[in-house]
């Protein structure tokens, strides 16, 4: 999945000279967490959260009154509290790689430029939903994973074994286990009706299968 897909492309934009309290309106009526700032020829030149706005209005002296420190609010501006450096992405990156920037620089959404083009913005929310739809959860299936060796062949075999059984698979990932080099859970989900008869047939062939979280990993481990 790329980022294209998915991303927000009606966008809210605010110009540098927007008052903070303008800033705030925004973002409470629009219902979202981020702010765009583009300059008069639509250039993306800074970005403000919801959170950055908090903390601009927490920050003037407690001693001031209401009436003083609206006042005061309404005399800032966007430019005087957004992130000028800006991280952004283009449409084509994929979607992990876009969840990977989020994590590695500890922010909650990234600007989508296609050249020097604003067209979208990716949100965490966004990387979260497509995670869900990829791993298929829903009240009607099932989870449970199978340990197994780095070694080819082993997904053609657990999913031959559930095709010959007629068990759709509704989704499969792979997961290292990084206190255990070289050994990989298959997490999968199938049906809720074809749940025991795929544990089942699994087990038989001689594979482990964990169908709830255990401490101990050591007696599910491959060769155990």
């Amino acid at each position: 999945m790329y980022v294209g897909r998915v991303m927000h492309t009606d966008l809210v934009t605010v110009s540098p000279d927007t008052p903070l309290s303008n800033a705030k309106d925004i973002i409470a009526e629009k219902r979202i967490d981020h702010l765009l700032v583009v300059d008069k020829n639509g250039k993306l030149i800074g970005i403000v959260s919801d959170r950055d706005l908090k903390q601009s209005w927490a920050s003037p002296a407690t001693a001031l009154s209401v009436h003083e420190l609206n006042y005061l609010l309404s005399k800032l501006t966007v430019d005087m509290i957004m992130v000028k450096k800006i991280i952004s992405i283009s449409p084509d990156t994929t979607i992990e790689r876009a969840a990977r920037i989020m994590q590695e620089n500890r922010i909650g959404s990234l600007p989508v430029l296609e050249g020097k083009k604003l067209v979208g913005i990716i949100t965490t929310t966004n990387v979260m939903e497509v995670l869900l739809e990829a791993i298929g959860i829903d009240e009607n299936s099932y989870r449970f994973s199978v340990m197994v060796e780095d070694r080819i062949g082993n997904i053609a075999e657990v999913t031959r074994i559930l095709k010959e059984a007629q068990i759709n698979i509704r989704s499969f990932i792979t997961w290292p286990e990084k206190k255990w080099p070289g050994v990989y859970q298959l997490v999968m989900r199938v049906a809720g009706i074809d749940a025991d008869k795929a544990v089942s047939i699994l087990a038989e062939a001689g594979f482990k299968v964990m169908t709830q979280y255990v401490q101990d990993i050591i007696p599910y481990l491959p060769g155990k």
